[in-house]
């Protein structure tokens, strides 16, 4: 028989080592290891849906991760172009990263209460949350960049390129009209199939591509 735990024991024991654990995983760099007990924080969230107190750990979850996407917001706000569009690269893998462990973590109160209850999926919410307190905020600042960026080669990697334009999509498909070219080199199908009146259109902007290489130093 479980010990009963009332809503004092879930706010000073149980939330403090959830709260204390989204924190690791929300600030940890890829690959780095973080001292935490996955199989205690699972046990805890757990307890605390059996003595139900999902709604309240949802509510606080939520909660948590807004206020750290908030924090995230205003740090790439005060970025530099320069440094803009890798710290938006960062900022998304390093989320997206957190909600592989996150997930899981609260794979309980996401069953019993989210599916049930609310018909949501814990990993669309968390999801939507960076849509909205992130992405949103940055893509009118973001996509300037983008299209500058992939005009100038080089300018960043191309795996920061593509890891930002299908995070974008992942979030928000529809943002493919804002620049629709970008978006159909990274996404299959995004774009009309090509029409034969257009061909020479495609093979003026295959040429630019080429002669761009070259004069960077790329050999044919």
């Amino acid at each position: 028989v479980m010990n009963v735990i009332t809503i004092e024991d879930y706010k000073s024991t149980y939330w403090p080592k959830l709260d204390s654990a989204i924190d690791q995983l929300l600030t940890q760099s890829p690959g780095d290891y973080i001292p935490i007990s996955y199989e205690q924080i699972y046990s805890c969230v757990y307890k605390c849906v059996c003595q139900q107190h999902s709604e309240q750990m949802y509510s606080d979850l939520i909660k948590k991760i807004t206020n750290h996407l908030e924090r995230v917001s205003k740090e790439l706000q005060a970025s530099p172009p320069d440094l803009y569009i890798e710290r938006f690269n960062i900022a998304l893998g390093q989320y997206m990263g957190a909600l592989q462990s996150i997930v899981p973590l609260f794979i309980y109160m996401n069953k019993f209460y989210i599916e049930t209850k609310l018909n949501r999926d814990l990993k669309d919410d968390l999801i939507k949350l960076f849509t909205e307190h992130v992405a949103e905020k940055h893509i009118y600042n973001l996509m300037p960049l983008l299209l500058e960026a992939q005009s100038t080669p080089f300018q960043i990697t191309p795996s920061t390129m593509a890891n930002i334009v299908k995070g974008l999509y992942t979030l928000r498909p529809e943002w493919v009209q804002m620049a629709p070219a970008l978006f159909s080199k990274f996404i299959p199908n995004v774009l009309p199939p090509a029409v034969e009146s257009e061909l020479q259109e495609y093979a003026a902007q295959d040429q630019k591509l080429q002669r761009e290489l070259i004069q960077n130093g790329f050999t044919r």
